[in-house]
């Protein structure tokens, strides 16, 4: 599956979360639903994974860790915010960069519209 067929299914859930939920709760209560209806479609899903960064050749274990992983290719960062703000779009390039990933979902449930609050990051796609 490619990283844009995953990105697919995951706004498809990311949708479908937000319209049951509505905007207002808790980054982790989207989490928690959203990665369990990505699972409850055949997904593979992590959370909150641990990504160590090698600066000058020493491995550092307290890198960042990943709100969700899709299929070991696509990162999710989820935010619950009233708007988008720069630094989140680049916060997530650099998650791309330094976890070697091509693709990664921007997803505030904040929003009002959930088609407002998606945005996708690459990283050499």
């Amino acid at each position: 599956m490619t990283e844009n067929e995953i990105a697919k299914i995951v706004v498809d859930a990311a949708y479908h979360v937000h319209r049951r939920l509505g905007p207002g709760l808790l980054e982790s209560v989207y989490e928690a639903v959203l990665a369990y209806d990505l699972k409850k479609r055949g997904m593979k899903v992590e959370r909150q994974v641990p990504v160590a960064i090698v600066f000058n050749g020493i491995k550092f274990d307290e890198g960042f860790r990943a709100d969700l992983i899709v299929e070991d290719k696509v990162i999710v960062e989820l935010k619950s915010v009233e708007n988008i703000v720069p630094v989140h779009k680049k916060q997530l390039l650099t998650y791309l960069r330094l976890s070697d990933k091509r693709l990664g979902l921007l997803i505030n449930f904040g929003s009002e519209l959930i088609r407002d609050g998606i945005s996708r990051v690459v990283n050499g796609l």
